[in-house]
This record gives structure tokens, sequence and C-alpha cells, in this order.
């Protein structure tokens, strides 16, 4: 067991026998076949190749070389193959990095994995409270783009992230929050969406009934529901909506005909 200096000398217990932790540095790998990392990245970009150099498999758990080309990522259930050409051969042997997916990637992967290998399921991946890059998408999110890619060996994979991770066959789902210059109470906006052309509105609060992607499949209409004052907006300012619509119908060919129509 080894950690930072702070922490050597310290006792820890596993399976009823008592460790010492040691100072982690660089001989400490000197006749080790498998060293498991879980300190962060920046101690596994230092210490990694340096237990690998001395001939250590090192299974890395932090996110220091998930996306490096040269290092497997792996889930054993999914894509062992990918780290066949490495060999525990003891300590002559030559050493390697295999790196440990993000745990959401993993999780998601267990699930979708198996429905990917039978027809290629089409799945959203969605969000988690990271840091926003500049390309509009957060860390966790860019996490679940590119590993999935890496770890189904397919970078043509399309996945999205914004919420939870669904499976879906079709139709966007959105989570609408809008804010207005005059009050709007929320049995006007039910009464507006009701009269609204192409909108069907979906709102059974006993019932617990509201849009689902799997409704709105291969119809015309978008479905609204889940329509609530903004509890965050003061006088009625402010509606919370949820909207799905088929992005194959609407989203696409339906408004270009409609559009075509309108020209007749």
């Amino acid at each position: 067991m080894l950690a930072s200096r702070r922490s050597a000398g310290k006792k820890l217990t596993f399976e009823d026998r008592e460790y010492t932790v040691e100072e982690l540095k660089p001989e400490s790998f000197d006749g080790v076949d498998i060293a498991l990392f879980s300190a962060g990245g920046s101690i596994s970009k230092e210490m990694g190749p340096v237990a690998a150099e001395k001939g250590a498999i090192v299974v890395d758990n932090s996110s220091a070389f998930r996306m490096d080309p040269n290092v497997p990522l792996i889930i054993p259930e999914v894509n062992s193959a990918a780290m066949s050409h490495i060999k525990l051969k003891g300590r002559a042997g030559k050493g390697a990095l295999i790196a440990n997916p993000n745990c959401s990637t993993i999780i998601c992967l267990m699930a979708a994995t198996p429905l990917h290998r039978h027809a290629k399921y089409a799945f959203n991946l969605f969000s988690h409270n990271a840091p926003v890059l500049s390309n509009g998408y957060n860390e966790e999110e860019m996490k679940l783009v590119k590993e999935t890619r890496k770890i189904w060996n397919d970078n043509d994979v399309k996945v999205t992230a914004t919420c939870i991770r669904v499976p879906v066959m079709r139709a966007h789902a959105e989570s609408v929050n809008l804010q207005f210059d005059k009050p709007l109470d929320e049995d006007t906006a039910r009464r507006i969406l009701k009269e609204a052309a192409g909108v069907v509105v979906i709102d059974d609060r006993a019932s617990n009934l509201f849009p689902t992607p799997l409704e709105v499949s291969k119809k015309d209409d978008v479905a609204v529901g889940r329509i609530r004052q903004d509890l965050s907006q003061e006088g009625n300012h402010g509606l919370d909506i949820f909207v799905c619509g088929d992005q194959i119908r609407k989203g696409a060919a339906l408004n270009a005909v409609q559009i075509a129509e309108k020209l007749l």
C-alpha cells in the first residue's frame, strides 16, 4: 500500500491482515507485477509510466490515460480483447498501462453494449455537474462521448449528452424554462397550447402522465407537458415545460413539406 509521505506509516487492515502504508517512490515498483492506481491524475501521470517501465502492469483509475491512443480503455465484459496483447509475465516481463473508464461510462455501456451489438441501438447520454467546455459540453458529457467511441472502437457512433442516460430509438425531449415580461399563469398557458396548431398537451398530474419520446415517435404533433410555474420566478413570470417531438417528422421532413405547402 503506497501513498504520499504524510500517510506513510499508517496501518490499514485488509482481509484480516494489517499493512503499513509506505511512501510512494519509483523504487516502490521493483518486483511488482500489478499496480492499481487511484490517487488522482497528476500522480498517475508522474508515477504510472515509472511503474510500467519497471515491469508492472498499471491499472489506472484516473482520467490521466483514458484518451491516450496507446493505452487500452477497458470494460472487461465489453472490450477485453483490446488488452489481449498485454500479458502478465512476472518480474522479467514488460510493463504496460491500462485505463479504467469513467464510472458513468462503465455503468452505461454495461447495459448499452449488448443492445449495441445486437442492433446498433441508439441512445442519449446525459449530463453531469462538471465544468462546461468551450464547445458547450461539460467535461462529464465529453468523457461519455470520447470514451464510448474508444471502448467500442467506433469513431462514428453518435452520442449526445444532456442530463441522464436513457436509450431511445427516435424523438427529441427538451426541458424548457421560459421567462416572460408579463405574467402568465399555468392554466392560461395550458389553454394556449391546447389551441396551438401542431401541438398536443399531455399533462395529467394525477396519473403522472406526461410526454415521452416513445409516445411521440412517428407522430406529427409535438407533445407538451409538465406545464408548471417556475418557483424561482416571482409573480407568474416563469414557466417550466417538457416538450417531446419526432425529429424525423416535425423536426425535419414534415416541416419541409409544410413550408412547401405554404408556397402553393
